[in-house]
């Protein structure tokens, strides 16, 4: 389902664009995605809607069927991008799993800031976005996933995510929708 209607209370909300996971191959180029996460974040910020940046601190406990990897002890690893122009009235989420809200203060946040509706982009769709797209759902926030501003590093997974779990639990769009609904 296209958006709708950009809600007065939305706040964006961007997964895991730093440093060490822009960096891994991904299915649609990192720089693209960051060149339009950046744009939204410019345009909420300019009509005082808040941003939410997250980036991922450490690695979730717990045994896997998948390779456990080290986490890297490279603090450059976490820090943001620098294109996502940070600023003071940003708010920080550093996770320790998949999704931004568990573990986290972030649905505090949004709950005192009066949020009802997030906006998701990032990095990696399968993974950090659909675990907070689910969550926040299950919240009963209204979800909104801009499915060109976010990549994944496996194409079936990513397209999974959009075409199958997303219009599921919420509204997708485009940048350029949202850039105009946001004015």
């Amino acid at each position: 389902m296209p958006l709708s209607q950009l809600e007065k209370n939305a706040a964006l909300v961007v997964i895991d664009l730093q440093h060490g996971i822009v960096a891994l191959p991904t299915v649609h180029p990192s720089a693209d995605i960051v060149a339009k996460c950046a744009a939204l974040a410019r345009a909420f910020r300019e009509k005082n809607h808040p941003v939410v940046l997250v980036n991922v601190v450490e690695a979730a406990p717990g045994r896997t069927d998948a390779p456990k990897h080290p986490f890297p002890t490279d603090p450059r690893f976490a820090e943001l991008v620098p294109e996502l122009e940070a600023a003071p009235s940003d708010m920080r989420v550093s996770k320790q799993r998949w999704g931004a809200f568990q573990t986290t203060d972030l649905d505090a946040q949004l709950r005192a800031k009066g949020i009802t509706q997030i906006v998701l982009v990032g990095i990696a769709t399968s993974i950090g976005i659909e675990s907070t797209a689910r969550y926040a759902s299950e919240l009963g926030y209204d979800v909104v996933l801009v499915t060109d501003a976010m990549t994944d590093l496996v194409a079936s997974a990513h397209e999974n995510s959009i075409n199958t779990i997303f219009p599921r639990i919420g509204e997708t769009t485009s940048t350029e929708e949202l850039l105009k609904a946001v004015g």
